[in-house]
């Protein structure tokens, strides 16, 4: 699955277009390298996003095209 439609669908971040814009601006990072939006993300991937002056790290453990809105806690792990 490309990495801008899982951090939408995991809830991460808001909205395709802002997980984009993200991604463009390097601000997100997939097993320590700079990730494109396109950038393919797989079970047991390490995503880091920057957040202003914080960080979140989260390790993938599902991914999934579609999923309810209580259930998308489920598709990672905080670090």
């Amino acid at each position: 699955m490309r990495l801008d439609k899982y951090l939408k669908v995991s809830r991460l971040i808001k909205r395709r277009t802002v997980a984009n814009e993200a991604c463009d601006a390097g601000r997100v990072l997939i097993n320590d390298k700079i990730a494109k939006a396109s950038a393919d993300v797989k079970e047991g991937d390490i995503i880091i996003i920057a957040f202003g002056n914080k960080e979140v790290k989260v390790e993938v453990l599902s991914v999934q095209e579609t999923v309810r809105k209580e259930e998308a806690k489920e598709l990672f792990r905080y670090l």
